[in-house]
């Protein structure tokens, strides 16, 4: 059961729009949030760790956590790449006494919102333009150019749900998005 007293924060947008780096940038300003760490069938990147960055699944363990209703949300982002939130994460943050930030799809953003209502502060970060985020996501130097093509059509895609989220920001500067950011929450919070 949720409590509806709790609040959370979601930080949402196409992949390659800063929504990462300016969650991590909340976390380090503000030590009453907390990363809300989703759970995942894809592959850790880098130097990603399990438990740290995702859990990181296999498709049946993920498969399994569904049919047991552990998620509060989840969806197969790409074909065979699911992606969720566990209810026992953000119930792990909340008797820590925090407020868990969470750092999940447009689809998923828009589930939770529906879920928490007022309790809930969702900020869509969006890019500059299309054209822009496609330069970031080649400069990552992960994506093949299947991969690109998919992610830079999904991401048009979810900018059109912008006007769904308490705040739309757009990260054309990352330092700007990063204050604008910690302004929408302070205010949420009554900080």
């Amino acid at each position: 059961m949720i409590n509806i007293q709790n609040k959370i924060i979601i930080i949402t947008a196409p992949s390659g729009a800063g929504k990462s780096t300016i969650t991590h940038y909340l976390i380090n300003k503000f030590p009453a949030l907390s990363f809300s760490i989703s759970a995942a069938t894809r592959s850790p990147r880098g130097l990603e760790q399990d438990a740290v960055e995702y859990y990181f699944l296999t498709e049946d363990a993920f498969k399994q956590k569904i049919n047991e209703d552990a998620f509060l949300e989840w969806e197969m982002v790409y074909e065979g790449k699911y992606y969720g939130t566990l209810k026992s994460e953000l119930d792990r943050i909340w008797a820590a006494g925090k407020v868990p930030i969470l750092d999940i799809d447009v689809k998923g953003a828009i589930h939770v919102q529906q879920q928490f209502g007022e309790n809930c502060l969702s900020i869509f970060i969006e890019p500059p333009s299309v054209e822009e985020l496609k330069k970031r996501l080649e400069s990552r130097g992960t994506e093949t150019p299947e991969s690109l093509a998919t992610r830079i059509n999904k991401a048009s895609y979810e900018i059109s749900f912008n006007h769904r989220f308490t705040k739309t920001i757009v990260n054309d500067d990352l330092s700007r998005a990063c204050a604008e950011t910690e302004g929408v929450i302070k205010n949420f919070l009554g900080w």
